[in-house]
């Protein structure tokens, strides 16, 4: 009954997911890809002089976070210069795969 339970609230959860959160990014073409986002988020205890802020580590985050942020990013949702700079020539495929190199790395 427990495990029953637990699958149907699995696939309850992954319904709420737009297809694109789904979709599975290839990790070693996101290491390459992640060149540019590693200048900033691959450097430990990174601070950003002006304005003043903590810089996020990405290694180990969950991909649909990593690929959910991009796209806010991208569209305006989400507001910082920088990362909308970034984030606007990104593909949809470009995310997902940037989302699974960053949530299986350390970095």
């Amino acid at each position: 009954m427990k495990t029953m339970y637990l699958s149907s609230l699995a696939l309850l959860a992954a319904s709420a997911l737009p297809i694109s959160a789904i979709a599975a990014g290839d990790a070693a073409a996101g290491k390459t890809k992640a060149f540019t986002c590693m200048g900033c988020h691959g450097i430990p205890s990174y601070h950003n002089v002006y304005p003043s802020y903590h810089v996020p580590k990405l290694g180990g985050q969950h991909a649909n976070y990593i690929a959910a942020a991009l796209q806010a990013y991208k569209s305006g949702q989400r507001r910082h210069s920088t990362m909308r700079a970034q984030a606007a020539s990104l593909s949809e495929q470009d995310m997902q795969d940037l989302a699974a190199f960053f949530a299986q790395s350390g970095n």
